[in-house]
């Protein structure tokens, strides 16, 4: 049997994807498959649980509109398939006159972008929560939590009911592809297999760059793995917040800092921080990939964000092995926490595709071949977005296929 779509990645983003591909299609077959047991495994099932309401992004972009649209879009699938969310609300939090600015700099941003965001003064700020210090903070009303897993696992089902297939268990080992189709193969269950499709979407996350190489799609990025470190608080700590908890950004940083986060099941989490990741599927203590640190160093593009961020690097990498340091970037907001508060939780792994000429990708990253379309970044806050990524990813390939 030949497919006439099959997309690789069970994440959320190629869930996602397959399930509105097959609402637009339906008399067309799509194969989605996933190397892992479940959906989720990796960057979906190892975040925040967050649902983001948008307020870092520059007006008018994509990551801007996706965002809003996917805050509406999450909660209304989670309504319609008994999937437990709180809107909870979010507050960014100013500890220090610089931060105070740049809280003032960022509540103009979430005007502009139209996101439902209040400013508030200490008294109010202590008033809300009583454990966090401040100058100020701008409360986000529109931010929610959820299980991502839940979502994406979910969102697979209805695209089975709509006739799509899907395996798990699946990984792809090698792609080819001539005028006609492309060949996947595969090692499903231990057993080698190959399947055939008209078209390929791939929406692989840690392995994006790696895909496209099967296929010998020339790229200038490489994917450079960042772990994201939490701690649990126990249990006697679940109520010491009753929003997220997020310090004011430093825009210069790529990553949003240390928060405090309600989890869906009633837990509480610290983290993530970001530290060079040395394997991408890398989630205990002492990780190690021989393969993928030699992509990494023999990568010009490493040595060169190495270089730019080696101060802040070595920072973070000092708090991921010294648990001190790692609970004085939180007692900034939140002194009452002690060392025997922080208790281990799985850490979580970004995939950030990095240029050769060592910038950041903090857009979307697309490469393609004739029969196939490649999603080799999907911008943060993927998850919360999915729903509209997805669709722009149909979109894409509707004019693809169209040109």
């Amino acid at each position: 049997m030949i497919y006439d779509y099959l997309i690789i990645g069970g994440g959320i983003v190629g869930v996602s994807t397959a399930w509105q591909l097959k609402q637009r299609h339906p008399e067309k077959s799509v194969l989605l498959v996933e190397k892992e047991a479940v959906y989720a495994k990796h960057q979906t099932g190892h975040n925040s649980g967050v649902i983001h309401a948008g307020v870092y992004y520059a007006p008018g972009s994509l990551k801007a509109q996706f965002c809003k649209e996917g805050v509406a879009a999450t909660i209304k699938f989670c309504e319609e398939n008994n999937i437990k969310y709180e809107q909870c609300g979010k507050l960014l939090v100013a500890t220090n006159k610089l931060e105070h600015e740049r809280m003032l700099a960022l509540y103009e941003r979430c005007q502009t972008n139209g996101i439902s965001v209040e400013l508030i003064d200490q008294e109010k700020l202590n008033e809300l929560e009583p454990d966090i210090v401040g100058t100020g903070a701008i409360k986000v009303h529109d931010t929610g939590i959820v299980d991502y897993q839940q979502v994406t696992t979910a969102m697979a089902g209805r695209f089975e009911e709509l006739g799509g297939e899907t395996r798990l268990n699946t990984e792809v080992v090698n792609l080819s592809e001539d005028e006609n189709s492309v060949t996947a193969d595969v090692m499903r269950n231990g057993k080698f297999e190959q399947i055939q499709a008209r078209f390929l979407i791939t929406c692989s996350g840690l392995m994006a760059d790696r895909t496209t190489k099967m296929l010998g799609i020339e790229t200038d990025f490489q994917i450079v793995p960042f772990r994201g470190e939490y701690y649990r608080l126990g249990p006697e700590h679940n109520q010491i917040v009753k929003h997220l908890i997020y310090p004011i950004p430093d825009p210069e940083l790529p990553f949003l800092g240390v928060h405090l986060t309600r989890m869906i099941d009633g837990s509480v989490t610290v983290g993530p921080n970001a530290v060079q990741g040395w394997k991408r599927e890398g989630y205990g203590r002492i990780n190690i990939s021989l393969t993928d640190i030699w992509d990494m160093v023999t990568f010009s593009g490493f040595w060169k964000v190495l270089k730019a961020n080696l101060k802040v690097g070595l920072i973070e990498t000092k708090n991921s092995w010294w648990k001190p340091g790692y609970l004085k970037t939180v007692q900034k907001y939140c002194p009452k926490l002690k060392l025997e508060d922080l208790q281990p939780y799985p850490a979580g792994i970004r995939a950030q595709a990095v240029m050769k000429d060592g910038s950041l990708v903090h857009d979307f990253l697309f490469a393609e071949s004739a029969r196939s379309l490649h999603v080799c970044n999907a911008p943060s806050p993927a998850a919360t977005s999915s729903i509209p990524i997805g669709g722009y990813i149909c979109d894409k390939l509707a004019e693809k296929l169209e040109g």
